[in-house]
C-alpha cells in the first residue's frame, strides 16, 4: 500500500528536501493552503487535503484538517484489526507521516497587535494533528523540527526508523505544544489580577545554549529564555570573550537588574511623600541626585561596589574604590555606553563580564587585548513581572521586587539633609540586590561598605561600617570624614544597630520599619542625634 505523508508548515526550512525525497520514494504527499502551493511551485506533486476530506478550507482557513478522514488515518492502530476494518468501511486511507510546524504565536504575541489579531495566530489544526500523530507514534512518524528531517530521511531510506527515534519525535511534539499552550495561556490570562497565580503555572521557555557546566563543574546546565516575550536576556548580544558560564549569567542578571533599578527608582523617580515626627507632610525628591552614570560590580551574585559618577570613567573608578579586592574576577554593569578612557582603566583589573548599553569602537579596540573578557550589549530593560525559585518537587513564584519606597516617614527629631536623602535613595537601590541581612554604608554616592549574608543584622552592620571606615581612610572618598548614611534592607529588631552606627559617625539611617520594637531604635536615634526614615518597604533577598 502506498504510504502517505501530510505536510503543513508555516516555516519552510528544509521542507523541499524532505518532500522531494518522499515523492521520489513513492509516497503520496497531502498538504494544505500555502504549503501545497509552495510544493507545487517547486514541481513536487501534492494532493490537497480538501480532496481527501471532501470539504474545502473554510472560515478563513480556520478549518482545513479537522476531519475524520485526516485524524482517523493518523490515529488508527495498525495492529488493531477493528481499526483497520473501520477505515476500510469508511474508505479512509492511512497517514504514515505528519510534518507540521505551527503558526508563529511566539513571535506575534510580542508584536504590537490587537488582542483579536493575536488570537488569529493561535494554531488549532496543527497541534491537533501533531498530538494525534504523537499518540500513535509507533505507527506514525511525526516531525516538528527541521533539524530532524535528515535523520528521518536516512531512517526511511534504510528502513530503519527505530521505535526509540519515533518516541523521541513524539516527545518533542508534546514539548513544543506544552510551551505553545503555555504562551497562549499567559496571553489569555494575563499576569496580574485574579489570574496572577492560576491553578497550573506554565512557562514557555526555549533553549538558548548549553553551558559548559553549572554552579560547580560536576553539574550540568543550560540557559533557557522566554519564547513568547523578549526579556533582558532576549536583547543581549555578546561581542567578545569566552562563553558565559552559569555563574556568569546569574551575576550578569543581577548586574543588569541593578543598572535598570537605578534608572527606574532614582534617576527617573517621582517624589515620594510621607510625614515627619509631628505629622507634617514631607516629600523626598531625588531629582538632585548627583552623577549621571551608574556602575555596579558584583561578586558571587551580590554587589561588592556601586557608584554614581559624572561619566563612565568617574563612575567606574568610584565603584572600584568601594572594594578593590573583591572586584577582582567580578562582573561589571554600567548604565552608559563605555568609552575608550573608561576601557583603559577597566583593562587594568581582571573582570569576567562587562554589560552596558554599548561600547565605542575605541573601547572595543582596547578590550581586544583581553580576549577572554566577555562584553555584553544589553538593549532591553529588566522588567520581569515575577521571580522563580525551584524547590524540591516544585517552585516558589512571587511578584518581582519593584517598589523601592512605599512612603517616606521621618520618625526622629533630627531630619535628614537633602544630601543625605540622595545618599539614601542611591543606597536603597543597591540594598535590593544585596543578600539579607544587608547593611550598606554610603558616602559620595558610593557603596563603600556592604555587609550582607549574615545571620544577624548587627554582624552585617559591623562588617559594612568597618569596611567603610577603611575606604575613607584609604583616601578614596572626597574627604577623610566618616560616612553619614546607613541603609538597611529590613527593620531593626533591636536598637543595637543604631548604637553601633553612631560609633562610626553615622548621622542618618533609612530602613523599612515595622518591628514591634521600632520605638527602641527611634529613641536611640533621638538620644544620639541621628535622623531616621521609614520607607515601609522591605527588601529581603535570600
Amino acid at each position: 500500500m502506498k504510504k502517505r505523508a501530510i505536510i503543513s508548515v508555516f516555516k519552510k526550512e528544509g521542507i523541499l528536501e524532505l518532500a522531494s525525497f518522499l515523492n521520489e520514494a513513492g509516497w503520496e504527499i497531502l498538504s494544505t493552503g500555502g504549503t501545497a502551493s509552495y510544493l507545487a511551485q517547486n514541481k513536487i506533486p501534492v494532493t490537497d487535503v480538501s480532496s481527501v476530506t471532501g470539504f474545502p478550507e473554510c472560515l478563513d482557513g480556520r478549518v482545513k484538517t479537522l476531519h475524520p478522514s485526516v485524524h482517523a488515518g493518523i490515529l488508527a492502530r495498525r495492529d488493531n484489526a477493528a481499526h483497520i476494518a473501520k477505515l476500510e468501511e469508511l474508505s479512509i486511507k492511512l497517514i504514515d507521516l505528519v510534518c507540521v510546524n505551527l503558526y508563529p504565536f511566539f513571535e506575534k504575541v510580542q508584536e504590537d497587535l490587537s488582542f483579536n489579531d493575536t488570537v488569529e495566530f493561535i494554531d488549532i489544526g496543527g497541534p491537533t494533528m501533531l498530538r494525534a500523530a504523537a499518540k500513535n507514534y509507533q505507527d506514525v512518524l511525526v516531525l516538528t523540527d527541521p533539524a530532524d528531517y535528515a535523520k528521518a530521511i536516512k531512517g526511511i531510506k534504510n528502513d530503519d526508523l527505530s521505535i526509540e527515534f519515533r518516541r523521541r519525535m513524539a516527545g518533542k511534539v508534546f514539548n513544543l505544544t506544552a510551551a505553545y499552550d503555555a504562551a497562549i495561556s499567559r496571553f489569555m490570562l494575563g499576569e496580574t489580577g485574579e489570574d496572577e497565580y492560576p491553578e497550573y503555572y506554565a512557562l514557555s521557555l526555549k533553549k538558548q545554549q548549553m553551558l559548559r557546566y553549572g554552579e560547580n563543574s560536576h553539574q550540568s546546565a543550560c540557559l533557557y529564555v522566554s519564547a513568547d516575550r523578549k526579556g533582558a536576556f532576549g536583547g543581549m548580544k555578546q561581542l567578545q570573550g569566552k562563553e558565559l558560564s552559569y555563574n556568569n549569567i546569574r551575576d550578569l542578571d543581577v548586574a543588569w537588574k541593578g543598572v535598570c533599578a537605578y534608572s527606574k527608582f532614582v534617576k527617573n523617580a517621582l517624589p515620594v511623600k510621607g510625614k515627619d515626627r509631628d505629622g507634617n507632610e514631607v516629600t523626598a525628591n531625588f531629582a538632585s541626585v548627583s552623577g549621571s552614570v551608574f556602575t555596579i560590580a558584583l561578586k558571587h551574585n551580590t554587589p561588592c561596589g556601586a557608584a554614581l559618577g559624572k561619566n563612565v570613567l568617574d563612575s567606574y573608578k568610584k565603584t572600584y574604590n568601594c572594594d578593590s579586592v573583591s572586584i577582582f574576577g567580578g562582573i561589571l554593569g554600567c548604565s552608559a555606553v563605555i568609552d575608550e578612557n573608561a576601557a583603559l582603566e577597566m583593562k587594568k583589573c581582571f573582570l569576567e563580564v562587562i554589560v552596558a548599553p554599548g561600547f565605542t569602537d575605541g573601547a572595543l579596540k582596547v578590550f581586544e587585548e583581553k580576549k577572554n573578557l566577555r562584553l555584553i550589549v544589553a538593549e532591553i530593560p529588566a522588567d520581569e513581572k515575577h521571580s522563580y525559585l525551584s524547590v524540591d518537587g516544585g517552585a516558589l513564584i512571587q511578584s518581582s521586587d519593584d517598589t523601592l519606597f512605599e512612603k517616606w516617614d521621618i520618625v526622629t527629631k533630627a531630619k535628614p539633609t537633602a544630601a543625605q536623602v540622595n545618599e539614601m535613595a542611591f543606597g536603597m537601590t543597591i540594598a535590593m540586590f544585596a543578600k539579607s541581612n544587608a547593611i550598606l554604608v554610603i558616602k559620595d554616592q558610593m557603596a563603600i561598605g556592604i555587609g550582607c549574608g549574615q545571620t544577624n543584622r548587627i554582624w552585617a552592620a559591623e562588617q559594612a561600617l568597618e569596611r567603610a571606615q577603611k575606604v575613607v581612610q584609604s583616601g578614596a572618598t572626597s574627604d577623610n570624614k566618616n560616612a553619614e548614611v546607613l541603609i538597611s534592607d529590613a527593620f531593626f529588631p533591636f536598637d543595637d544597630t543604631v548604637r553601633v552606627a553612631a560609633k562610626y559617625g553615622i548621622k542618618a539611617i533609612v530602613q523599612p520599619g515595622g518591628s514591634i520594637r521600632d520605638e527602641d531604635s527611634i529613641k536611640a536615634c533621638d538620644e544620639l542625634g541621628i535622623a531616621m526614615v521609614f520607607t515601609g518597604t522591605r527588601h529581603f533577598k535570600h
